[in-house]
């Protein structure tokens, strides 16, 4: 069956041998990274290509941010798109099929926001906002109506069961009423499928991230679910199952502070 994971590595060349095991073990046909932290020419292209992931299109940048889609299957129409008037490497997409016929995959790194939800006085949030506004004017452009994935880290837990408390975060950036509005104004924008909550009902709580600060992580379990996959209609009747591999965030001593999301999808 056919699949797709997104996950924010957090550094691809540190959490490598990651990677190549939830490739050996998984075996996405496409797989988007974000937050690689590095430029082109740093990015792993070869590990991965052995890993059989010979298709690559990476938007790096030093240091920061920087996203990829590795796929087992031909990329083509490889394009990145600037947000806010700002250099930082947030999106990258690409064309491919992986059973379904042509679809484009669009890979976004949504700006975190900083601590403070308040836009007057915090750059970083005014930042988060505006790139919402921008991907929301963005979805009107027709071509969104067809054969289209968007994914990746949004850093937005939209729903009160995406979060670990809903009245505890209301105030905490990523679950504040003007992002979680902002993101489902989006979602509703082009008609677009939460793909995950598809298939795993809002009743449950359902977390892909859960912060380095937590001493045991686990047991304190105060997660969110910042890592999402979406799609136009047409792609969401071929979705037969979401997985966040919870696991993952104990899978060495330094792992990503975020797991794998994967939507496997039928080709018939």
């Amino acid at each position: 069956m056919p699949s797709l994971a997104t996950w924010n590595i957090n550094s691809v060349r540190l959490r490598l041998p990651i990677v190549l095991d939830f490739l050996a073990q998984y075996g996405p046909d496409v797989l988007c990274l974000q937050e690689i932290k590095c430029t082109n020419d740093q990015f792993p292209a070869k590990a991965l290509e052995d890993a059989g992931y010979v298709h690559q299109a990476v938007h790096g940048q030093k240091g920061y941010h920087g996203v990829a889609i590795v796929s087992k299957r031909p990329l083509d129409e490889v394009a990145t798109r600037g947000f806010c008037d700002i250099p930082d490497s947030r999106h990258v997409s690409a064309r491919v099929d992986f059973g379904l016929g042509p679809v484009t995959v669009h890979n976004f790194y949504i700006p975190a926001g900083g601590d403070e939800p308040d836009p007057e006085i915090n750059p970083k949030f005014r930042h988060k906002l505006d790139f919402l506004a921008e991907m929301t004017e963005w979805f009107d452009d027709l071509v969104f109506d067809t054969r289209q994935i968007i994914c990746g880290d949004f850093n937005v837990a939209p729903h009160e069961n995406d979060v670990w408390s809903h009245k505890q975060l209301l105030r905490v950036v990523s679950h504040t009423p003007v992002e979680t509005e902002a993101l489902n104004h989006l979602l509703a924008r082009r008609n677009w499928v939460d793909l995950v909550r598809r298939h795993i009902p809002h009743e449950e709580k359902l977390y892909s991230w859960w912060s380095y600060r937590a001493r045991d992580w686990d047991a304190a379990d105060k997660g969110r679910r910042l890592d999402h996959i979406w799609s136009t209609r047409d792609v969401a009747e071929k979705a037969a199952a979401a997985t966040i591999l919870r696991a993952a965030r104990g899978w060495s001593e330094k792992p990503s502070d975020h797991v794998p999301v994967i939507v496997a999808f039928s080709a018939t």
